[in-house]
């Protein structure tokens, strides 16, 4: 079980049976303003018992990260009273980075790993997991007081396309660029940094209502092999947040052959 901030995508969670538990966006009057909150404990609490109910012997809840969202902490609470039948776990990212924790519990799952293997195999790729993304557009982090108004007036008008890194929980602002195209090859060029010899990699790409840029990467990503590619659309909460045209990279790289 997850969150709709990993931004699953429907084709993943279906071949899996991953339920996916929704966060909210709610439009305040006067002047339409927009905020997002996160599923009630009893939302996860109904959720959970249905599965149980259906007849699952145990269920994982995967949130996404508690430095970002009380998410995590309303399916503790949620979970409070199934005991050892329902673990939660912080995966410490979001979006495709979540989606990638996800992908891989859920697959220990399929291949009848206990309930403790499969946390374990979520926390080993939670730990390995990174996230960059590009922003063109600053006026969401503005208005979300991620930004100063003055840094955002003057990044816009300097065409200044913000990057942001992910990592264990953690939002780092690197060097902006000065371009699409250069933001690209910055994101490119750390999948391929983190890369040791012999490993695989598995990649989501990550978009907010930028599917043909997305593709963009898709196409580069597709030449190598090694790489499991997919894409992580993200739904009205997330881009809430971000604004539309965020364009991101998660991934991990696996050793073993």
């Amino acid at each position: 079980m997850t969150d709709s901030a990993a931004a699953l995508p429907v084709t993943i969670s279906d071949a899996f049976g991953v339920h996916v538990v929704d966060l909210r966006i709610e439009v305040e009057a006067p002047g339409g303003r927009v905020s997002t909150a996160a599923p009630s404990p009893g939302d996860f609490e109904a959720a959970i018992r249905a599965q149980l109910d259906a007849g699952l012997h145990a269920v994982v809840v995967l949130t996404v990260a508690a430095s970002m969202s009380a998410t995590y902490q309303a399916a503790v609470v949620g979970a409070r009273e199934l005991g050892a039948r329902c673990r939660v776990l912080d995966t410490a990212t979001a979006a495709g980075g979540q989606a990638l924790v996800v992908v891989a519990a859920a697959e220990a799952a399929q291949h009848g790993a206990l309930i403790d293997d499969v946390v374990r195999a979520a926390s080993d790729v939670a730990a390995r997991v990174r996230l960059v993304a590009m922003v063109p557009d600053l006026t969401h982090l503005v208005r979300s007081g991620r930004v100063p108004g003055l840094v955002g007036r003057a990044g816009s008008a300097l065409g200044v396309h913000p990057l942001f890194e992910l990592r264990s929980g953690s939002v780092k602002r690197l060097r902006p660029a000065r371009s699409v195209a250069t933001a690209y090859e910055r994101m490119l060029a750390r999948v391929e940094r983190s890369r040791t010899p012999g490993a695989r990699g598995r990649v989501a790409v990550l978009h907010a209502s930028a599917p043909r840029e997305a593709e963009v990467l898709c196409a580069r990503l597709g030449r190598d092999d090694s790489l499991q590619v997919f894409v992580s659309e993200f739904g009205p909460v997330m881009e809430a947040h971000t604004g539309p045209g965020l364009l991101g990279l998660a991934w991990w790289w696996d050793p073993t052959p």
